[in-house]
């Protein structure tokens, strides 16, 4: 692989809105972009990438893989492909303020090169609407999860829901914007004919490092206004957390060297766009012999949006939430030639259609500790960051 530096220049958002403009003035395929912390890096974007259905990580591993996977449950309900993806020689990446190009193929065309200088790039004018999820239809699945609970069928389980509306503008302008406003940890952008996705999430499913793999569950949250102590400190919080760090260590166990998994961050607090959240991570040393395909099917999908025991969990869950997830709860991402992944949980994530029509996906763990109105008002501070995120131009035009 080659790599040439660059060096400084645009912001992530400014070279991504470029490349956008170029995209589609030409009619190429549109760029993808992973904005916060992927591979090392503060940004990853592919100038041009045809990300089509059916394409998984596994596919053309000489090259630059970026792609997305839905919850695989109910996946006939689902409104986008159960599996996105596509190829590219080459991305432009960003670390520490300065640019570079790394290829399998050629230079760095001239016209990246230019990409990656000059002035801002406006965003697009958008407006988006939102309607919110049925809360006693919700609360109702949480009830039904507690009584679950107490009878002894599961311990813990992620029950969500799930926000609709309609987009006028751009989803580049969307996620542009969002990450502008929120600066999120796993921002992706994706997008083909079958529509876009929009992430502005803050956790970390899987990340792959030659022989080291590293999961970062979030279990726990409260409103950014709170006192961040009170995680530590809440019973539910604390047990729901480390419940999930036993399962992700018993997902990574099956492909790992045996005694190799690990736990180096417990209960730590996080901020997020809007909350603050209870995260760990568990850590394994994969041999590289093994897969990707077989790291996905002992792990997904993620545990911290499934429940304990996983499978259990999971069927319970198809009959008590009211919206198939798509590719909310399953991972987006991008798998290196070299064999490295990186990828997130796609929670804070909006799905769009062709014709602007939005899903957002909310929700939150229920242990026995926990309330149904409670539950329910966590659901919207997840969703608020988004639900309220705004054209900042339109928005001063107004005022």
């Amino acid at each position: 692989m080659t790599t040439e530096v660059l060096g400084p220049g645009r912001s992530a958002v400014d070279v991504l809105g470029a490349l956008a403009d170029h995209a589609r003035r030409h009619r190429f395929p549109p760029p993808a972009a992973l904005v916060g912390d992927w591979l090392g890096a503060d940004a990853v974007i592919a100038p041009s990438v045809d990300i089509t259905a059916g394409r998984g990580p596994s596919s053309r591993p000489d090259r630059f893989w970026f792609g997305a996977l839905s919850f695989p449950d109910r996946l006939d309900e689902a409104r986008l492909p159960a599996v996105l993806g596509g190829t590219c020689d080459g991305v432009l990446l960003l670390r520490d303020g300065d640019w570079s190009w790394h290829s399998t193929g050629d230079r760095c065309p001239d016209l990246l090169r230019d990409s990656v200088v000059g002035d801002p790039v406006p965003v697009g004018q958008w407006d988006a609407t939102w309607r919110p999820p049925d809360r006693d239809r919700h609360e109702w699945a949480i009830r039904e999860c507690l009584e679950a609970i107490a009878a002894g069928e599961i311990y813990q389980a992620c029950v969500c829901s799930r926000f609709t509306g309609d987009l006028t503008g751009q989803p580049v302008d969307v996620f542009r914007s969002g990450v502008q406003q929120m600066a999120p940890r796993k921002a992706a952008f994706l997008s083909g004919h079958w529509g876009s996705v929009v992430s502005f999430s803050p956790e970390t499913y899987l990340r792959r490092r030659g022989e080291m793999v590293t999961s970062s569950p979030i279990k726990g949250t409260l409103p950014l206004s709170d006192d961040p102590a009170l995680l530590r400190a809440s019973t539910k919080d604390v047990a729901e957390n480390v419940m999930i760090v036993d399962l992700v260590r018993n997902d990574l166990g099956r492909v790992a060297v045996p005694g190799s998994v690990t736990v180096p961050e417990l209960l730590s607090v996080h901020a997020a766009p809007g909350v603050w959240h209870l995260v760990s991570t568990v850590a394994a040393h994969v041999p590289t012999d093994v897969r990707t395909d077989a790291l996905l099917e002992a792990t997904f999908p993620p545990g911290s949006v499934t429940g304990t025991p996983k499978l259990r969990a999971r069927e319970m869950l198809s009959g008590w939430e009211a919206d198939a997830r798509g590719v909310y709860c399953g991972a987006i991402g991008v798998r290196s030639p070299d064999g490295d992944l990186d990828l997130s949980v796609a929670i804070r994530t909006v799905e769009v259609t062709p014709d602007g029509r939005m899903g957002l996906g909310v929700g939150g763990g229920i242990t026995i500790d926990s309330d149904p109105a409670h539950e329910w008002q966590e659901c919207l501070d997840k969703a608020a960051s988004i639900v309220g995120l705004r054209d900042q131009r339109a928005a001063r035009t107004a005022s």
